[in-house]
């Protein structure tokens, strides 16, 4: 095992009987603690046809101070923008990460926008996590010739604080995962032959912009620049594909992400290829967060409960939201909240070890 010790809390949110917004599941949700203390979850709530809303709840506690259910509060988000609809009525907000922005004093919240062209990465910031205006779809600058804004694109997250870019320079930093044509897991998978990692693009990338002026509105976040690779696939676990999944959080070794990674595995009774979506543990130096400090050999959460094997789409865990328990006196402890195959929503306790395991994996991709 990695090292990271993880415990499952349970299932914290299922599809509620008789709710339309959330007939087909209830998936990859954000978190983040509002200014009143309490813990916010933001899940992807999927209607009939794939429609999906970005819905908003109160995390419930026990007495330990685990989380156990949720208080449905309404919907944060849904699609309006001509970048979230489609011509043939569908569309969709999808998959948000939530961060508070110390630059912008404002939480963030990042998502995958189910546009005509695809998925592209939309934002929208709020100062109450309640009242959410849209920012609009992330801009790029080049990279290689390659125009950024045409490539689908998911998986992303931002750093709290303003981060060293290449040049050393505070910027905003943001995680992000394009998915270049060629490179999905399912078009992976058919190829029988041994393959090579294409380090051009199957990556966690992280890219950065300009923050805002203090007390500025952020109408709209600068253009993201300075492109870099951060991390490609590596281990027999994510072989197909990795991507973003938690947004970055500092702990005493740097700053921790738990991503996903998508191997192969073959059915029962040799029915043909599956995907299983694992977690990992990366930890990213605090000073350059460009060095990757630790990754795990192997997941820290793999689908084996039902709810994870079975479901909307089978054997998934997929983290998204991740909370230190600062609450508890507990600042090594946190709570991670992922997708149970695209259906639930479950919770699981991270503990961060005192020392980083030796048996790190970086492998870095230049």
């Amino acid at each position: 095992m990695s090292g990271f010790k993880l415990q499952r809390l349970g299932i914290i949110m299922e599809p509620e009987p008789g709710n339309p917004h959330e007939a087909e599941g209830v998936l990859n949700p954000g978190v983040a603690r509002g200014p009143d203390g309490e813990l916010y979850l933001f899940p992807r709530l999927v209607a009939k046809g794939n429609y999906s809303r970005i819905g908003i709840a109160r995390v419930r506690f026990n007495e330990a101070g685990d989380p156990t259910g949720v208080d449905r509060l309404g919907i944060a988000l849904e699609p309006e923008a001509d970048y979230e609809l489609r011509p043939d009525g569908g569309g969709g907000c999808e998959d948000p990460r939530v961060t508070f922005v110390e630059p912008l004093k404002r939480y963030i919240m990042t998502y995958a926008a189910f546009s005509p062209h695809g998925p592209r990465i939309a934002m929208a910031e709020s100062e109450d996590l309640f009242r959410w205006k849209r920012l609009g779809l992330a801009t790029y600058a080049h990279w290689h010739g390659i125009e950024l804004a045409h490539v689908d694109d998911k998986d992303a997250s931002l750093f709290p604080v303003a981060i060293p870019n290449s040049s050393g320079h505070r910027e905003l930093g943001m995680l992000h995962r394009p998915l270049f044509p060629g490179t999905r897991p399912e078009e992976i998978a058919i190829q029988h032959a041994s393959r090579d990692v294409d380090l051009d693009h199957e990556s966690i990338w992280i890219s950065y912009c300009q923050p805002a002026p203090n007390g500025s509105e952020p109408e709209r976040l600068g253009r993201f620049t300075s492109h870099h690779r951060l991390a490609t696939p590596v281990s027999p676990w994510e072989r197909l594909k990795i991507g973003a999944g938690t947004p970055p959080t500092l702990t005493r070794h740097g700053w921790l992400i738990v991503y996903h990674g998508v191997s192969e595995v073959t059915g029962a009774g040799g029915d043909g290829h599956h995907l299983c979506y694992s977690a990992g543990v990366m930890v990213l130096s605090q000073q350059h967060p460009r060095v990757i400090r630790y990754r795990s050999v192997d997941p820290v959460l793999t689908p084996v409960l039902p709810q994870e094997r079975d479901g909307t789409v089978a054997n998934v865990v997929f983290p998204t939201g991740i909370d230190r328990r600062d609450d508890l006196g507990t600042p090594d402890r946190f709570d991670v909240y992922y997708g149970m195959a695209d259906n639930r929503i479950g919770a699981a306790r991270l503990d961060v070890p005192d020392e980083l395991p030796p048996e790190a994996v970086a492998n870095p991709p230049e």
